[in-house]
């Protein structure tokens, strides 16, 4: 989840903003989550695509190989 779409429920203004401490330590929190994994900024639509690519090109390495 990125956090330019979540709301603060302290001041009703969208996190990326940061107008207050409650904001600013959530988007601080979820920019160090951010950097855990190689696949995890990936959007669930991109690591799909990347998924699909991937048993694409292994059916076509197994249909050369028959």
């Amino acid at each position: 989840m990125t956090y330019d779409r979540l709301v603060c429920a302290n001041c009703a203004s969208p996190v990326s903003e940061g107008r207050c401490r409650v904001c600013r330590a959530v988007r601080q929190q979820m920019l160090e989550e951010q950097g855990q994994g190689p696949l995890a900024g990936m959007s669930p639509a991109m690591l799909i695509a990347l998924m699909v690519v991937l048993l694409t090109a292994l059916a076509l390495l197994a249909h050369q190989a028959a």
